[in-house]
């Protein structure tokens, strides 16, 4: 499954898609469209980036 190191981050942490893209600026539906490609290593960092930010919260 394409960006499952997000994917996984994401259950582990407990945050949900609509958390992450409301951060990222879209919708949660495009948002979880976005996840069916693998993403770029600059789009995953900003993710992640985002991921760690809400962990912070």
């Amino acid at each position: 499954m394409a960006n499952e190191d997000i994917r996984k981050s994401l259950r582990i942490n407990n945050i949900k898609y609509w958390q992450v893209a409301n951060e990222y600026g879209i919708t949660d539906g495009n948002f979880s469209r976005k996840l069916r490609k693998e993403l770029s290593s600059e789009e995953k960092k900003k993710i992640f980036d985002i991921i760690d930010k809400l962990i912070k919260k």
